[in-house]
């Protein structure tokens, strides 16, 4: 297929990371390390600025610098602006994304740029390795599509394939599920992008190439595997080169990485599934133990359907279908709290314990869920999502006390997801992306393919396993087995959320089985109690895993310095209803982006482009960019 609309060519790219023209179609507790990641930014935003005025189009022909609004940045987590506005977990990457967007990108070629950038800087999370769930939404039609680009076991998995060994089902390349992320991306940008794809492939490969800042989230992530890192010949020699992992402040390079995506710049995904990169990888994979076979590549596909639309306490929400369980899961909890005659009580501290049982009744419920290509979960989710259930399970909730694990009826034992990273894009039309993407563990199965620079998943995980033995003493979920070309089983929700059909709001969140909880929390904080997008996302948040019984609640020093933790008043509250209580210095993390609507909101007569707030979660040090 043809490029698309002019490059992104220019100081960003550089020489060095040049390319040819037309492709076929944890944390630091150190104090402040906010001033050399302003810089950072400030100086990628100059960057953005120079590039659109030295970009070219197709026949080289120069371009007119496009039209700038109005924004301000409120603190290093928060930005508003008239246009656009992208939110990741690194200031980095949200330039990349915003850079796109000045070039004239859709929201796809944001979020494509921005996701391939998050995958070299913060590799502990995400990469071109692991899977994705994209949610895209385009704002003149009303068209809302789920992109499953989901790992998936390989032809040769079996469903008893750890019962020797359960350690390789989380660790070694054994763990690891047939990539999707690349896929996905090129999918939704094959359908919305305008921009070419070498141009968003391009920051990418500057950075491995030419190095990047290691910021505090990432040296505490590496500092927490450090023995695992050290362990792996590819891993020691991109993150710890001089036999220590790299501290903050430090400069990490991946030219094997590099090298591999200028490969895909060139030829496009095809380089990864099935030709030379692909080619490389999978001999890697398998020299490590692993059972990934080029034929696995070759024949993955991205699953893209309608996505999924639930509505709830007013608002309508688009999302992805089973194998997540984050739509279905936040809606059935939303319907349980949306049925009390008011809603005040959220405002309170009878909102949390209300909110931890609603948590516990839907962890309870979602692990009969699973890949819907492999069983029948249509009963399941219309249950989920049912009034009637709602009302049953709202009828179960007692305002002073808590029950043990039993009294929820679990039937099967919970998924145990981790990691992630979420991002969310909006655009000059208000066209909307919400994408989540993972390796799972940090560094997921703690294996770096030496020849292609890339970190490989560990989401065989997550799937359920017949041998496995686990504290709760709940047998494994079978809806959950692995199966060749399976989908494990996930919490990653990425949301689009519409008011009356207009554009509200981008959310998303990263954390494993805590992702759910997450985002309902910053929804019903901003949305229904009507706090401000950064206090809605900084509010301390609690978590549950059902088993143990446990309400986990947040006490934690982000890399900026700021103390989040619940208070005091919070926690002898949901003590005196029988809470056991555990703090964490590790919450989720979430993206955010508000669209600010008329009162009430506009509905039909064409798009309503009102003010974007866009707020990247302090937790990781994240910093938004716009127009």
């Amino acid at each position: 297929m043809a490029a698309r609309g002019g490059g992104l060519q220019g100081p960003l790219l550089g020489a060095a990371g040049a390319v040819p023209q037309d492709p076929p179609r944890g944390r630091s507790l150190s104090s402040r390390p906010w001033t050399a990641l302003a810089i950072a930014a400030a100086l990628l935003a100059l960057a953005g600025a120079l590039l659109f005025l030295t970009s070219g189009d197709a026949t080289g022909a120069a371009r007119p610098s496009p039209k700038v609004g109005a924004g301000a940045r409120r603190s290093p987590h928060e930005l508003e602006s008239d246009v656009g506005a992208a939110a990741a977990d690194d200031a980095r990457c949200s330039e990349v994304g915003a850079a796109a967007l000045r070039a004239g990108g859709h929201a796809v070629d944001a979020a494509v740029a921005a996701a391939l950038c998050l995958g070299v800087v913060h590799p502990m999370s995400s990469g071109v390795g692991g899977g994705a769930f994209v949610v895209v939404r385009d704002a003149a039609s009303g068209e809302a599509v789920a992109f499953d680009a989901r790992e998936t076991a390989p032809a040769a998995a079996t469903a008893d394939m750890y019962a020797a060994d359960p350690s390789t089902k989380y660790k070694g390349a054994l763990a690891m599920g047939v990539p999707g992320e690349l896929a996905g991306l090129h999918a939704a940008w094959s359908r919305y992008g305008r921009l070419p794809w070498r141009d968003l492939v391009a920051p990418a490969i500057r950075l491995a190439r030419d190095g990047y800042e290691v910021v505090a989230y990432v040296a505490y992530a590496l500092k927490d595997v450090e023995a695992d890192v050290l362990a792996d010949p590819g891993l020691r020699a991109v993150f710890a080169p001089e036999g220590r992992v790299l501290a903050a402040g430090e400069t990490c390079r991946n030219p094997a990485l590099a090298d591999a995506l200028e490969r895909v710049a060139e030829e496009g995904v095809a380089a990864f599934y099935g030709g030379s990169v692909g080619e490389a990888f999978v001999r890697d994979v398998r020299a490590a133990g692993g059972i990934v076979a080029v034929d696995d590549l070759k024949t993955y596909k991205v699953e893209v359907s309608d996505a999924m639309r639930v509505d709830a306490m007013g608002y309508t929400f688009l999302g992805m279908p089973p194998p997540s369980s984050g739509t279905v899961g936040m809606a059935m909890m939303l319907n349980v709290l949306g049925g009390y005659k008011s809603l005040e009580f959220l405002k309170g501290f009878l909102g949390v314990h209300r909110l931890i049982e609603a948590i516990k009744h839907m962890l309870a419920t979602r692990m009969d869920l699973g890949d819907p290509d492999y069983v029948n979960v249509t009963g399941d989710v219309a249950e989920m999502l049912s009034t009637p259930f709602a009302d049953r399970i709202r009828g179960r909730v007692v305002d002073n006390t808590t029950f043990p694990p039993g009294y929820y009826f679990p039937k099967w034992s919970q998924l145990d997801d981790h990691g992630t990273s979420h991002l969310c894009v909006v655009d000059g039309d208000r066209n909307a992306v919400a994408m989540t993407t993972t390796v799972n563990y940090y560094f997921g199965a703690k294996v770096l393919s030496p020849s292609t620079g890339i970190v490989l998943n560990d989401e065989m995980d997550d799937f359920s396993v017949p041998a496995k033995r686990t504290p709760d003493q709940l047998p494994p979920a079978p809806a959950n087995f692995i199966a060749p070309g399976k989908r494990p089983l996930s919490s990653m929700t990425p949301l689009i959320i519409l008011k009356n059909g207009q554009l509200a709001g981008v959310l998303g969140g990263s954390g494993g089985t805590n992702i759910i909880a997450t985002v309902t929390q910053v929804f019903l904080n901003h949305f229904i109690v009507g706090m401000d997008p950064l206090a809605a996302v900084q509010k301390p948040r609690v978590y549950h895993k059902l088993i143990p019984n446990v309400v986990t609640y947040e006490e934690e020093t982000v890399p900026d310095g700021e103390v989040i933790a619940l208070s005091d008043e919070a926690k002898a509250f949901l003590e005196q209803r029988g809470h056991r209580l555990q703090s964490t210095n590790s919450g989720a993390v979430c993206q955010f982006i508000v669209h600010e609507l008329a009162e009430p909101a506009a509905s039909g007569g064409g798009v309503f482009r009102g003010r974007l707030t866009a707020v990247s979660d302090p937790r990781k040090g994240g910093s938004p960019a716009g127009l």
